[in-house]
């Protein structure tokens, strides 16, 4: 079973009980910061918040059933008071608990449902190539991605193909697609950029990030850019594991160099992981 794998498996028999993160990544075998992003690319939720959202589903069909206690049911969803409670079932479904319950239904709520693992991941993944990066400044549009918006993405790279010609100080014609500053919730930011010398003269609300020098497993995406999860997850979940290696706590990112057609989007590029022993 590969992280996300075994993240499904404790979530999904512990779900009424108090969990935690670091528990959930000790039970995969890898460190918080590899589940936050193995469970992202597999599944498209961040972890925790697929633990609440699969609580709150929960909750809600036993009260669509009846159940008279509210505040037991906050508290097997680990809730504190039936005022958290309440406010999360409010953020989750748009309504609260005692509609609910009155209601008698739940036909009208999103529900997330448990997650069965299929097989997403590529067959036939390249080795990478090893390659210790010097630091180096990347500047560029920049948006803060969540599960909700990463959407965006595809249109943040056309706003940049629109704006590129004025970044100043720029070095050479690669483009960088850099995720950082990433938090346990897997959230991130995403900066659609380039190299630039140095950061002195870039325009107030251009995105920049110093990458550090780092050791990096280079993988060669050769398909369309639609099918990058694909090969995330296949990184995140089945390579890394077995590798040996350990993620390190670094920024990671896409290079895209003059075979990529941003028209089309074919001519593959590449993803920079970064690694430690």
């Amino acid at each position: 079973m590969n992280p996300a794998q075994r993240a499904l498996w404790y979530i999904e028999s512990h779900l009424a009980e108090p969990m935690t993160l670091d528990e959930i990544a000790a039970i995969g075998g890898v460190s918080r910061f590899h589940m936050v992003r193995a469970f992202a690319a597999a599944v498209g939720l961040p972890v925790m918040r697929y633990v609440r959202a699969r609580r709150l589903s929960e909750a809600a069909r036993n009260l669509a059933k009846g159940a008279p206690n509210i505040l037991s049911l906050a508290l097997e969803a680990d809730y504190g008071s039936h005022e958290a409670f309440t406010r999360a079932f409010r953020d989750q479904f748009g309504t609260t608990p005692e509609a609910v319950r009155a209601a008698t239904c739940v036909n009208h709520l999103t529900l997330q449902e448990p997650i069965l693992m299929e097989s997403t991941m590529l067959d036939d993944l390249k080795a990478p190539r090893f390659e210790t990066a010097k630091a180096f400044l990347v500047a560029g549009l920049a948006e803060r991605i969540t599960c909700d918006n990463g959407a965006i993405i595809p249109g943040l790279w056309q706003r940049f193909h629109q704006e590129v010609a004025g970044i100043p100080a720029r070095v050479g014609s690669v483009a960088y697609g850099v995720c950082c500053n990433g938090d346990d919730a897997g959230n991130f930011d995403y900066i659609a950029g380039v190299e630039v010398a140095d950061f002195s003269d870039l325009p107030r609300g251009l995105g920049r990030i110093r990458i550090p020098e780092q050791r990096y497993a280079v993988f060669t995406h050769t398909d369309h850019v639609a099918s990058i999860r694909r090969t995330v997850n296949t990184i995140w979940n089945q390579w890394l594991p077995a590798s040996g290696l350990k993620a390190a706590d670094a920024p990671n990112f896409e290079r895209y160099d003059e075979k990529f057609d941003p028209v089309t989007g074919n001519g593959g590029f590449e993803i920079w992981v970064p690694v430690r022993e």
